[in-house]
C-alpha cells in the first residue's frame, strides 16, 4: 500500500509539472450576425475546433470567452476580458478559430501584435498561425502585410475608377458638385450656376479673400442652393470640386 500510495504521489506530482509546463490559452469565439450562424461560424463549432485544437498540441484550455457582436472596434467587453487575463497571467496565449474573429482590421491587428502579443502568444487554427516560433510570428507578419497591401490596392483602384468617372461627368456619389445637375444618375451643366462659378473664379484670381467673394456674392444677390447668403466654405468647396 506505501509502494501504491507513492507512485500515486510520483504520478501526481509529474502530471502538475507537465501541465506547469504547458502553455495555457484563453480561447476567444465570436460571432457578429446570424448569417455567420449559418455558415460554420456558430459559437458551438468555434468552441469545438478551440478544444481539439488544444487537445492536438497540448494547450491547457483555461476558459474560452464569448462574445457576439461586431469585430470592427477592439472595444469590446469579451475580447477586452480576454487580453486582462494574458495581462494578469491567468494565461500565455489567446487562441481563436480564425483570425476574422480577433479583428477584420489590419490596423487593429498590428496594435495587438505591438501590444498584448508582444509578450503573450496568438495561435490561430484557421491560419495554422503560433506566434511562439519565429516561423509563426514571420507568418502573421506576412499575413499583415498582405492584408494592408490589398487595402491600399483597392483604395487607389477605387479612387482612379472615380476620378475617370468623374471626367467623364458621370456622378460619383454624394451631392452633386456645383454648377451641375443630377438627372438619372448623370451630371449636367447648370448654365445658371457655371454662371456664378465663372464670377467667383474671377474674384479669386484677383486675389479675393474667401470671405470677400461671399460678400461681393450677397452683394449682387446671389444666393446658394439653399436660398440662403454663401458662406466662405461653400466658396471654398465650390472651388474644390
Amino acid at each position: 500500500m506505501l509502494v501504491l500510495a507513492f507512485h500515486n504521489r510520483y504520478y501526481v506530482t509529474i502530471i502538475n509539472e507537465i501541465r506547469d509546463h504547458m502553455t495555457k490559452a484563453i480561447g476567444y469565439i465570436r460571432v457578429s450576425t446570424e448569417k455567420q450562424e449559418a455558415h460554420g461560424h456558430s459559437l458551438d463549432a468555434q468552441r469545438v475546433k478551440l478544444e481539439q485544437y488544444c487537445s492536438l498540441y497540448d494547450i491547457d484550455l483555461v476558459r474560452v470567452v464569448v462574445e457576439s457582436g461586431s469585430g470592427k472596434t477592439l472595444a469590446r467587453e469579451g475580447l477586452q476580458n480576454a487580453l486582462k487575463a494574458l495581462k494578469s497571467g491567468e494565461a500565455d496565449a489567446l487562441v481563436v478559430t480564425k483570425l476574422d474573429r480577433l479583428t477584420r482590421s489590419v490596423v487593429d491587428l498590428g496594435k495587438l501584435v505591438e501590444g498584448p502579443f508582444k509578450k503573450n502568444a496568438l495561435l490561430s487554427v484557421g491560419e495554422q498561425i503560433d506566434t511562439r516560433s519565429a516561423a509563426g510570428r514571420l507568418v502573421l507578419n506576412v499575413l499583415a502585410s498582405v492584408s494592408q497591401w490589398e487595402r491600399e490596392a483597392i483604395s487607389e483602384r477605387t479612387k482612379q475608377t472615380m476620378q475617370h468617372m468623374k471626367s467623364e461627368g458621370q456622378y460619383t456619389g454624394g451631392i452633386p458638385p456645383y454648377g451641375y445637375d443630377l438627372v438619372n444618375g448623370e451630371l449636367f451643366p447648370n448654365e445658371g450656376e457655371l454662371e456664378v462659378l465663372k464670377i467667383v473664379i474671377k474674384y479669386r484670381k484677383r486675389g479675393y479673400t474667401l470671405k470677400a467673394i461671399a460678400y461681393e456674392l450677397a452683394e449682387a444677390g446671389i444666393a446658394s442652393r439653399a436660398g440662403k447668403p454663401f458662406a466662405y466654405q461653400g466658396i471654398q468647396r465650390m472651388l474644390a470640386a
